[in-house]
């Protein structure tokens, strides 16, 4: 890291405080771009997806329990392999101690994976996670949402991700998806993917605040740093 300019206290609070004019405008954009998000059309979910769950089998609605929203974190996690995957593991750290709190606002919320239920909860016992995790092997919905890919678009390298077509090398891609339930009815109102998902991951919030920052513009690709939290000491 480059030596660093060092002030005085004055100068410090003179240099704070024209960048908190800059944050101020940032926040109030923000506000705007929800607000924005909130107001996009919904499209109607015609599909009847059924997930395994820890109480057996249930649909796309009974996820939301007694709730009219629903989040879904999209978690890579393909049928044949042992373990989720590193960078969404990283994201569901984040999901245990909020959950109660969007239950408040009328809120559900869950990740989705393709492996087999048995495998999420083993991953799920091992790092102490307790908000809800579905699978929905043998379902449509990982690629009606396209976050999962199938064998001819691997062997492709190519297949549409992100609202366009995408280079991919891997099944399984991340995302978050929200729907509401009305009247019986599940609408699909917002998904986001790739970059997108930053927005829901507490550590990075805070690593962009540190005087490093994500300190990842030298690794082979950004998160190759970021290993299973359980896997850290070895």
């Amino acid at each position: 890291m480059a030596k660093h300019q060092v002030v005085s206290h004055q100068d410090w609070i003179a240099a704070r405080k024209q960048f908190l004019a800059k944050e101020k405008e940032f926040t109030h954009l923000r506000d705007a771009l929800s607000r924005q998000r909130r107001e996009l059309p919904w499209e109607r979910v015609e599909k009847n997806y059924v997930f395994d769950t820890a109480h057996g089998k249930e649909t796309l609605a009974d996820l939301f329990g007694k709730h009219s929203q629903l989040i879904v974190y999209h978690f890579m996690f393909a049928p044949d392999w042992d373990i989720g995957c590193a960078s969404c593991s990283f994201w569901a750290d984040n999901f245990n101690g909020i959950i109660p709190h969007l239950n408040h606002r009328d809120v559900s919320m869950v990740a989705v994976s393709r492996a087999p239920l048995p495998k999420l909860q083993e991953q799920a016992r091992k790092f102490g996670w307790t908000f809800k995790w579905v699978s929905s092997f043998g379902n449509d919905f990982n690629t009606d949402f396209n976050v999962s890919f199938s064998e001819d678009a691997i062997a492709r390298g190519e297949a549409r991700y992100n609202y366009d077509m995408q280079q991919v090398k891997s099944p399984e891609w991340p995302g978050v998806s929200v729907f509401f339930k009305e009247d019986g009815q599940i609408f699909h109102t917002y998904s986001t993917y790739s970059r997108g998902i930053d927005m829901f991951n507490t550590a990075y919030h805070y690593l962009d605040v540190a005087p490093k920052g994500r300190d990842e513009d030298a690794l082979s690709f950004a998160m190759a740093w970021v290993k299973h939290r359980i896997a850290y000491d070895t």
